[in-house]
């Protein structure tokens, strides 16, 4: 009863994510990271009707067979499907369409949580309510990235709450980290990422950690000392993102009359200097990092720190690239595909954010993104 409790939460949690929006923001995809938030719902119904129901309820008639091209996402072993860049193309299906999608999924899957399951089956359910989980914090990062390029900045929803303030006039305190061999990855037997296994060891050298995360005023600091114009700070590559991109300040803040705006769940807003840091690249924090004459710390820094760290406001970029650990093992078929595909060109980001969903945040969790990208609620903590 409890898994179907849980899966009832989980759905209706999505649903109540897209309940301040307007039809018509349903269906925007400004740019090819961002899916609209009708794809987001759909996608989701579709793990649970291919994976869960079409193999292993007999008799279950599929919504539209159609669904599977376009609510795939990268599971090259299920089928060919919509290539990101078009999901914006999709004004079909409506988006009444797809609640009713969701609701004849959501009924079967009452049904079977009704009947005994296998340990196998109960642990593909519990996969897919953290996928979903996943897609709602896409949801969030997504919605905002709509709204916050509309021209009017419309806001989401006057009561969502934003980061806590950090306190922009306090020295940043380090925590001292002695040398030694730490166990790291996930133990234990709740939920966990196939990437977050197998747990092993690693030596660190001693290291000092910062004990909050940097805010918008030291990042302001940052920028007004030129640091978007001056290439030493900078990676070779994150140089000729800046360049490319002509980038001269966080996402979603602008300059207004002179004085520096950011758009927030409220719209736009005055920036909030004392709020820490969001939305910035690998390439940034790196850049401001060396700025300081400091660095990020790597994944294995961070989780061995994490205990006596504050964390959970923002993701937070480490110096560590996206690679298996040892002894990981790719699952056969299509779950397989879930994370050791993407384990190239991309750095970890540890932590969680203001947007996680409850319960979802573990300290061994690891998220991980291309370093040019920013949409993310991402942030800042130093370490030398």
């Amino acid at each position: 009863m409890r898994l179907k409790d849980n899966y009832a939460t989980v759905r209706q949690r999505s649903e109540a994510i897209c309940a301040p929006l307007k039809t018509e923001d349903y269906v925007v995809q400004p740019v090819v990271d961002v899916s609209p938030p009708k794809w987001h719902l759909g996608h989701t119904t579709w793990f649970f009707e291919t994976f869960l129901l079409k193999p292993n309820v007999p008799g279950y008639t599929e919504f539209d067979p159609d669904y599977n091209f376009v609510f795939n996402s990268y599971y090259e072993s299920v089928g060919a499907r919509v290539i990101r860049t078009n999901r914006g193309n999709l004004s079909r299906p409506a988006v009444e369409d797809v609640m009713r999608y969701r609701q004849h999924v959501d009924r079967a899957m009452e049904n079977l949580l009704d009947q005994p399951l296998t340990p196998e089956l109960e642990t593909l359910i519990v996969l897919g309510l953290n996928h979903e989980e996943q897609h709602q914090e896409l949801l969030y990062t997504d919605i905002k990235y709509i709204l916050g390029h509309n021209p009017l900045f419309p806001a989401y929803c006057e009561e969502k709450a934003t980061g806590a303030t950090v306190g922009a006039d306090k020295g940043p305190d380090m925590l001292s980290i002695p040398e030694g061999i730490y166990e790291i990855g996930y133990e234990g037997d709740g939920f966990c990422f196939d990437n977050e296994q197998q747990r092993h060891r690693v030596y660190l050298q001693p290291y000092q950690i910062s004990t909050r995360l940097v805010t918008n005023a030291e990042y302001l600091a940052f920028i007004e000392a030129g640091g978007y114009q001056d290439f030493r700070f900078w990676h070779a590559e994150g140089w000729d993102w800046v360049k490319q991109q002509l980038t001269h300040a966080p996402l979603y803040w602008h300059q207004v009359d002179g004085k520096w705006m950011h758009y927030t769940w409220q719209g736009l807003q005055p920036l909030d200097l004392g709020a820490p840091l969001c939305h910035i690249n690998y390439y940034e924090a790196t850049a401001y990092a060396a700025w300081k004459g400091m660095r990020l710390p790597t994944e294995f820094e961070w989780e061995a720190a994490a205990p006596q760290l504050s964390w959970g406001e923002r993701w937070e970029w480490t110096e560590s690239a996206y690679l298996p650990y040892p002894g990981f093992t790719k699952a056969p078929g299509a779950i397989g595909e879930y994370n050791g595909k993407f384990m190239v060109s991309q750095m970890v980001l540890r932590g969680g954010s203001e947007v996680t969903p409850p319960g979802h945040s573990r300290i061994t969790y690891r998220n991980f993104f291309h370093p040019s990208l920013r949409w993310q609620f991402m942030g800042i903590r130093l370490a030398k």
